[in-house]
């Protein structure tokens, strides 16, 4: 790990084609997925480094033999010819803390023929109410399979897999997991990003060493300082004066920009030069339980798919202190959508940008 500082925001105490999204509609935030961007970020890195030749051609492959497992395929289970669903984990694991609480649950389900991505994405505080499983918050899950792995003899992303399997009703081939703090070195392999900060932006912990300090105006972030910006949730009272609180819009709005900030730098020319770094980054802080060949399989599979091809159906709920609770309606449009998408019958979005409340966590 290259980073050591904590820029990461404490946790809560308690803690193309138009068409309709599930009962409340937010306003199309352009990248509105931070995760989702940056496993394809992670993809178009190492499909960047096979694309020159020499050096950055064996990085790539060496990015793809050190994070994928060495196992062949099971034969007919290829990316190629057969769909694929994946949980996608972004951990707030760090030094400072040893936490791994789950900031970012997203199960994608991909299908070869029609290139095209259906993905869900789950609220961190959503209750969990499923039979075998104690109720609890979504994000606490993985932490608590983590510290019973040598007991249990199961592995957490297993477990997981298992779990998210069971809410969604749906079989989870693969789970890949990214830590937060590679996002800081991917961001300082590429030199930074250029953002406009809206609004001043402080928080201070010295129990974790969170130290937020943002003005606002354009400007230039290294990694420390985009993670900073695109985690803020609000100030503490070591900050004078206390600045305003973010929600979840304005936090994926922020999100959006650093990547968007982050693919244009990769497309110029001084972003190829850094590729190599940006891999090893990745390379530091990315666990899958992906077979080496089956990475190159949805590499070359889903190269060319393209953002009107992916759904994106963030699950909505009414937040009810310390918790987010999902409708059974709500969770039953999630599970329909992975299936449609898995039976080849993708389905597109009806409507994009109408603003509504958020009623995620705050």
């Amino acid at each position: 790990m290259n980073s050591t500082q904590s820029g990461l925001p404490p946790r809560a105490k308690n803690a193309g084609k138009s068409r309709k999204k599930p009962v409340q509609k937010k306003k199309k935030s352009g990248v509105r997925s931070f995760f989702k961007f940056l496993f394809i970020l992670i993809l178009i890195a190492i499909l960047g480094a096979a694309s020159y030749a020499g050096y950055l051609y064996l990085k790539g492959n060496e990015i793809i033999e050190s994070s994928g497992v060495d196992k062949p395929v099971a034969p007919g289970h290829s990316a190629k010819e057969k769909p694929i669903t994946m949980l996608l984990l972004g951990t707030d694991h760090r030094p400072e803390t040893g936490t791994y609480l789950t900031d970012v649950v997203m199960v994608v389900s991909m299908h070869p023929e029609t290139n095209t991505a259906t993905l869900v994405s789950l609220p961190r505080d959503t209750l969990v109410e499923l039979e075998g499983y104690k109720a609890n918050k979504l994000n606490a899950y993985y932490p608590r399979f983590k510290s019973a792995e040598k007991s249990s003899g199961i592995s957490a992303e297993d477990e997981m897999k298992a779990m998210l399997g069971k809410y969604l009703d749906v079989n989870i081939d693969y789970v890949s997991v990214v830590d937060f703090q590679g996002f800081r070195d991917v961001v300082d392999a590429f030199g930074g990003v250029d953002v406009n900060v809206q609004y001043n932006m402080c928080y201070k912990d010295s129990a974790d060493g969170t130290n937020i300090d943002l003005k606002a105006g354009p400007q230039k972030l290294d990694g420390k300082e985009a993670l900073d910006y695109v985690r803020y949730r609000k100030s503490s009272n070591k900050c004078s004066p206390r600045t305003k609180e973010s929600n979840d819009f304005e936090r994926n709005a922020r999100q959006s920009e650093v990547l968007h900030s982050l693919l244009d730098r990769m497309k110029s020319l001084g972003g190829v030069a850094r590729i190599g770094n940006a891999l090893d980054a990745v390379k530091d802080n990315l666990k899958t339980d992906l077979e080496q060949d089956q990475i190159r399989h949805m590499i070359t599979t889903y190269l060319d798919i393209r953002k009107d091809d992916v759904l994106f159906m963030p699950v909505i709920g009414e937040w009810r202190s310390p918790y987010v609770i999902v409708s059974p309606s709500e969770l039953e449009k999630a599970k329909q959508a992975l299936k449609d998408e898995l039976a080849g019958k993708h389905r597109h979005s009806e409507s994009e940008g109408t603003e509504a409340e958020n009623t995620d966590s705050p």
